[in-house]
Formats: C-alpha cells, structure tokens, sequence
C-alpha cells in the first residue's frame, strides 16, 4: 500500500534509481515506489573547491550520477526511462567534506574529529524527467533540491572507536559511520530528517514531487535538444560521447513533461504524415533494440569470462593503465585480439581507455579482480566452465522437463579432478556469499538469538558475518563431510573457533543441532516437493515457539513473476523452482512459522525471516 499518494503519480512509469545504496532501495521500496536499479558510472571526482557550500557539491555530484544513467539507458540500451533519481550523501564537519575512510587509521582520524561535536549530513537529490523525442533526442528537465540534518556524537572512548573500525562499516560510509546499523551508538542527537542520514530524506523527497504534480502559476522552461547519437557500438567510449551532451535546470513544467510522455506526432497533411512516419520509425527501431540485446547477450557474457580467464583486470590493477600491445605481453596473446577485447570491454563499462591507454573501472577493481575484498572472479570462473553447459541444449531441456546439471558435472569430472570440481563450486558460492551476506544478516533484528545454525553453510561465509554483526551470536555450520573438511581455505583471518564451528552431516538425514536460529540460504529452490517438505518438516519440529527462527536467503520473485534473474535460473530445470514472495509465506505457514517477514535487499539474495509465535 502507498504511504504518500502523490508517488501514485509515478505509477506506470518507466522510474529509475541511480545508485546502488541498499539503504535508499529500502527506503524508497518502503513507500510503495516501484522502481528499476541502474547503478551509475560517473566517478565522484568533481573539484570540491570550485563549490562555494558543500550541498551543492552533493547536488552536483547525485545531477550527474543521474544524468549519466539517463543518457547510458537512452545510447546504449535504447531504453529511455521516464524518470531517474540520483542521490548523493555527504558529511561535513565545519565546512570540510568527509569522504569514505581509505583504510582503519584514516576511520579513527575521521571518527575522533566528530567525537563530542555536531556536524552535518547533506543529501543532494536530483530529479531527472526524460524525454526520447524525434531522430533520437534525448531531452531532460532536472529538478534539484538539498536537504540538512544535524548530527550529534556523544564523547567517544579509544575502546569503542576501535571496536566499531574493527566491525569493518566505517570502510564504506561517507563521514565512516552508519546511523542506522552499530553506527547508531555513536550518535547522541539528531536534529532533522532521520532518513537524510541515513541516504535519503523521503519527505523533502514526497514534498517536492508535490511541486511538480500540484505545482504554483506556470514557469517558463527552456528546453535544450541533444544532437542525435548513433548506435554506441560506432565508438571507442561511450562518455566520450556523453560529455557533449547537456541538460535543462529546474521546472515545474515537469508535471506536463510526465502526463504527456513522448511527444505525439501531429499537424495535417503531408508534415503530419512525415512526423507519424518518422516517429514510428524511432519506436520501430527501439523495439527491434530489445531484441538485439537478447541476441548479444551471450557474446557480453563470454567477453567478460574471457576478459576473466585471462585475468585482463589483474594486470591492469597491478600496473594502473596499459596500452593494448603492454597487456597482450602480458597475458601471452595476440595484439589485435587484445586490443579487440579490451574495447569490447570498454564497452560494456568494465574498463575505461584514455588516448589508447586501458585502465580498469571502480566496478572491476572491486568485483573482477581475483583478489579484490568482494570479488566474483571464482563465481565468473565457474559459471564460464560449469553453469553455461547446463544453457548449451536448453531447447532439449525444455521439451524433457529437466536439466542437465548430472550431465554438465559429469563431464567436469571427466575432464578434471572430482575434488577440484567441488572445491572450484566451494570457491564459487564462497565470494557470492560474501557480496550478499552482510545485506542478509541485517535485513532483519537477529540480536536475540544467542545460537545459530547455518545447514548447508558451506564455506561458512554466511556464519562469519552473523558473528561479525552479533557479538553475542555463536554459529554452527552444518554441511555434508566432503564439504566441511575442505573449508579450513576459506576462514578469514581473524577465525574465532569458539564462535564458528563445523559440524558433518547430512540435514536431510540427520538429526539437526539444537540452536535458536536455524539458516538456509540457496537450498530450497534447488528442492523437489518432497524434500522440501522434509526439510522444513523438520526445522519447524526443531524450532521452539515463541524462542526459535528460520532465516532463509533466496531470490524472492515480484508478485507479477517479472524478475528476470530469479526465471532465467529457473531455466536450468532443476527438481525445485523459484517463488514469489506470497508463495514463500504460504509455504512456510503450512509447516508453523505463523510470523513470515519477506526483505527485498536489493543484492544477489532476498531474506525471509519465519518466526514460530
């Protein structure tokens, strides 16, 4: 249900959000906006100096954000929204801005200095309304607005400094803190709007969409067309082409702009005909886009495993930026195929090239490089030489009604090591559950459980985290032998023992560890209905009422079965299948959590939390 009537104005548009930030996807999903997730590629290096005041460094900041997913969506995949939202979030103490910390000291150097002091929180957020008018105009009106919040620390000890860097949250938080995880215990007061702080202030948000659907006497608005842009694949880098393109400030107009969606052809006569002929022939040509992408999906998934195999972003991490003929010495391959393959990868926004020189984008430093803290290199590596056969005869698989995985496993083991296939799939849940586990262990209060078990836990990734974020948690991981005697790899550093440990089992057979919270994270889609009853059968027999919970982690599909990952899965026809949100609650109500709470987390994994009252 809505909350704020004004955002059913938004209903039925094509609205994008550009930003990744689960807090403001919670925030604005919260409200009944429904909302597509396309994070920006604009680099935050805007010159803070050439601002007279630090919001409107944010405002800038959240206007380009936007304004490059606007015009990528409308260039390169020919799929211009209707409306996209940018955001940016900023903390400032006496006027200087606080970035990220780069590592622990710079967190404690930036936490001591907001120690016992009030600062800032600025949130620029800009409103982007987008129009594809005739030859492939891209238009824009841009609404701006900034918003203040007064933050409060109370006195800091070394002791509790120290012990929230080491949680690990201050690393990718503007100001180092999180107001609305263990951050809060450092905040003594807050004067303004809660949400800003934490990412986005909905109510300056909702008040100003009032503005433009309920707007005062009529303003002038100046439109500005863009020149018409060709297909992307004519150019080496697509931001070179953006950085010519500009934008209308601020309107009230954008009201008009949205009611009246793409300009409709009209006039009489031989001029009204052209209009309707060449508009046609626009919205011809945007629909046979979609199409196309299909047909080149496969040659963007195989770029990038090949781009992967090669370890193309190691060498440009090590080395910072390489020519074409640099890199092919480097990995032992021809010169024009590198070159062919590193602006292919340009391309599709994984590297970057300047004046032929190749370096790696922030997305690759922080997901493709094998070594990176939340790498998916294993996760690439093992969906290029596993997960791809089981899509090779899908029409086969189709027409059967089952998949191929027996097949495609058999024939890896053919090739290599038993062993080796289990530790590279090990290896492959290994780093996906390490990009998705902090948003699932959050996703709900889990802090009155003083025992965990995760069956299935695999490498234990999942259990690590829990005990990160409750300190009062102790976690058991449940997996087959063959799986916990190869997990001593995967244990961080810091691997406290007392709090972790492994059990072998079977939890379709065995008897299950007592513990207050029992976890499955991606085991019930991959389940027949019998064991799937099984299963929960006996979790539920093993919960307390009123004492025990079940954490599951899958993807959740929407209500309408629209998203598209959670199907594509599907598609490898194993015994289980994938659910929507309604479908989880009933099922788990049949087995007793009469209490199912459902969080999109926007990441690879939703949570459930299912509660025996």
């Amino acid at each position: 249900m809505l909350l704020n009537p004004v955002i059913t104005k938004l209903a039925g548009k094509r609205v994008v959000l550009a930003s990744a930030s689960p807090r403001r996807q919670d925030i604005l999903s919260n409200v009944g906006l429904r909302f597509e997730v396309v994070p920006s590629w604009f680099k935050e290096t805007l010159d803070k100096s050439q601002f007279s005041a630090p919001y409107e460094y944010a405002v800038e900041t959240a206007k380009q954000k936007a304004l490059e997913v606007a015009r990528r969506m409308h260039v390169k995949h020919l799929k211009t929204p209707d409306v996209v939202i940018g955001a940016d979030t900023i903390v400032t103490l006496e006027g200087a801005i606080l970035e990220k910390p780069f590592d622990k000291q710079d967190a404690y150097n930036m936490l001591s200095r907001l120690s016992g002091k009030e600062h800032s929180v600025f949130t620029g957020v800009v409103i982007v309304h987008c129009r594809s008018k005739e030859e492939n105009h891209l238009e824009t009106d841009i609404i701006d607005f900034h918003e203040e919040t007064k933050v409060k620390f109370a006195d800091l000890s070394e002791d509790l400094l120290w012990e929230y860097i080491d949680s690990g949250e201050p690393m990718d938080k503007a100001g180092g803190y999180g107001i609305q995880s263990l951050g809060g215990m450092l905040v003594e007061s807050v004067h303004g709007d809660f949400l800003n702080v934490v990412g986005f202030p909905l109510n300056h948000f909702c008040r100003k969409l009032t503005e433009i659907y309920y707007p005062p006497p009529k303003q002038a608005i100046h439109r500005v067309k863009h020149d018409s842009i060709p297909y992307v694949e004519s150019f080496e880098n697509l931001s070179d082409v953006e950085k010519d393109c500009t934008s209308t400030s601020k309107t009230c107009e954008a009201k008009k702009a949205l009611q009246e969606g793409v300009c409709k052809a009209g006039g009489s006569g031989s001029a009204g005909l052209q209009n309707g002929i060449e508009e046609r022939s626009v919205h011809c040509a945007q629909q046979l886009s979609k199409i196309t992408q299909l047909l080149d999906g496969f040659k963007a998934s195989q770029t990038l495993f090949a781009a992967s195999k090669l370890k193309v972003f190691d060498k440009l991490k090590d080395k910072g930026a390489l020519k074409a003929m640099e890199i092919a010495d480097k990995i032992n391959a021809s010169v024009h195929g590198t070159e062919r393959l590193l602006d292919a990868c340009v391309a599709l926004g994984l590297l970057e090239k300047t004046h032929q020189v190749y370096s790696n984008t922030e997305l690759a430093n922080t997901y493709l490089v094998s070594d990176a803290a939340f790498s998916i290199h294993e996760y690439i590596t093992y969906s290029n030489e596993h997960l791809w056969s089981h899509f090779t005869h899908l029409d086969s698989a189709v027409v059967e009604g089952r998949g191929q995985h027996r097949t495609a496993v058999k024939k890896a083991c053919d090739n290599i090591n038993g062993c080796e296939v289990k530790e590279r799939f090990m290896r492959a849940m290994h780093c996906m559950l390490k990009i998705t586990a902090r948003d699932i262990v959050t996703a709900f209060d889990l802090s009155k459980y003083s025992s965990a078990c995760d069956l299935g836990g695999c490498t234990g990734a999942l259990a690590h985290e829990l005990v990160w974020t409750y300190p009062e948690m102790k976690v058991n991981v449940f997996d087959l032998p063959d799986v916990i005697k190869h997990t001593s790899q995967f244990q961080p550093e810091s691997f406290d023992s007392s709090r972790v440990t492994f059990s072998p089992g079977n939890f379709m057979e065995d008897t299950l560890p007592k513990a207050d919270l029992y976890v499955l994270s991606r085991v019930l889609h991959d389940l027949p209905e019998g064991k799937l009853n099984h299963l929960l059968k006996k979790v539920s027999e093993a919960c307390c009422p009123g004492r025990s919970a079940l954490l599951v982690a899958e993807i959740v599909l929407d209500e309408d079965k629209k998203e598209s990952r959670g199907l594509l899965q599907s598609l490898s026809m194993s015994e289980g299948k994938q659910r929507s949100g309604t479908e989880y609650k009933k099922l788990l109500e049949n087995h007793g959590f009469n209490s199912v709470q459902i969080k999109s987390t926007g990441n690879l994994l939703d949570a459930i939390l299912a509660v025996k009252r």
